[in-house]
């Protein structure tokens, strides 16, 4: 019976003896002494125990440890609010504020957001697509057959488990099922993310951003992408600036060309970013071919247009003049604040 009493006795010794310090321990205090499961119930369902001429005794005994410990508990919460209300007191308000750092955006989403912003004003609309694809639309419909040669300049990640499923090798494939779906007119911008299996390095990456346009419409002609591609190069590069189209090969365009630009950097007088030429090179341009007009079910013979597209990666890297496209996905923040406020 003795070890009842004393249970409570080595209680009371470990209230009057805890240290105290700070607001934690303060808190593991009240846990172990006053909270839902505290060592004190243990001892409050052992008074069935004691004898009858004794429980008195014991349940008296009891609460006084109990009383003991809030009083110890309530001594020292007073104490620990007024330290903290005497270090509040001690803070100088007449510094001046911490100054915190905004999130910036990313150059990519800037380069993209002004295109699409450049081409909204025209009437074009952005479309989205799926960046896990199926052949049809990544390739056969972009009249690109099995033995197609233009498959071998894709370099593409094809998923193991079903050799028909493939991560997209270019946002072509938003036209396709913009195509599938609606009818003439047509006018698209489909900015995404693209993967090809590539080595990295300074210039190239696996995974890089492209944003096209597409316009389908009765008597569109290749005066209409002209046109079309002058106003956005100068808009993106300034009034002053002149393009040049060269003849090129697009498995899906026809006639194809490739876009030049006259160098907003020297302005033709010859720097690294032309390699001297007084042009940079942007993006690829074309009419669309009528047999990817037929896979969409569109008629050729009423229908014409064209399609453009551009990396954005490369527009990035040629408006601020950056030499190494890794630095887009490091996350480096000594890179990404360049760009705050921009």
């Amino acid at each position: 019976m003795q070890d009842v009493f004393d249970k409570v006795a080595e209680v009371r010794k470990q209230i009057e003896e805890a240290a105290i310090g700070s607001s934690v321990e303060l808190e593991a205090f009240r846990v172990r002494f006053l909270g839902s499961k505290n060592i004190l119930k243990d001892l409050f369902s052992a008074i069935k125990e004691v004898p009858n001429e004794r429980k008195k005794e014991f349940g008296q005994l009891i609460n006084e440890v109990k009383s003991l410990a809030e009083s110890v508990f309530q001594e020292k919460s007073v104490l620990f609010a007024d330290t903290n209300k005497q270090s509040a007191r001690q803070i100088d308000l007449s510094l001046p504020a911490v100054t915190r750092n905004q999130g910036a955006m990313h150059p990519i989403t800037l380069v993209r957001e002004e295109i699409v912003h450049i081409l909204e004003r025209i009437g074009y609309v952005v479309a989205e697509g799926p960046e896990i694809e199926d052949d049809w639309h990544n390739f056969t419909a972009l009249a690109m057959p099995d033995n197609h040669p233009a498959r071998d300049m894709q370099d593409t990640f094809y998923i193991q488990t079903n050799p028909d499923i493939l991560l997209r090798t270019h946002t072509s494939n938003v036209q396709i099922r913009v195509m599938e779906k609606q009818e003439p007119p047509i006018r698209i911008i489909a900015p995404g993310r693209t993967y090809r299996n590539e080595t990295i390095s300074a210039r190239a990456h696996c995974i890089f951003h492209q944003v096209e346009l597409l316009y389908i419409d009765e008597h569109v002609s290749f005066a209409d992408l002209k046109q079309t591609l002058l106003y956005l190069a100068q808009e993106l590069f300034g009034s002053q600036t002149k393009i040049r189209l060269r003849p090129s090969y697009f498995p899906f365009t026809e006639p194809s060309a490739e876009l030049d630009v006259s160098c907003f950097i020297c302005n033709q007088q010859g720097c690294n970013i032309c390699k001297h030429t007084g042009w940079v090179e942007i993006g690829g341009a074309g009419m669309v071919d009528p047999a990817v007009l037929e896979a969409c079910s569109i008629d050729p013979d009423k229908y014409s247009g064209f399609a453009f597209g551009m990396g954005l990666e490369r527009m990035a890297m040629l408006k601020w003049q950056i030499n190494d496209i890794r630095l887009f996905s490091e996350n480096d923040l000594r890179f990404l604040q360049q760009f705050e406020g921009r």
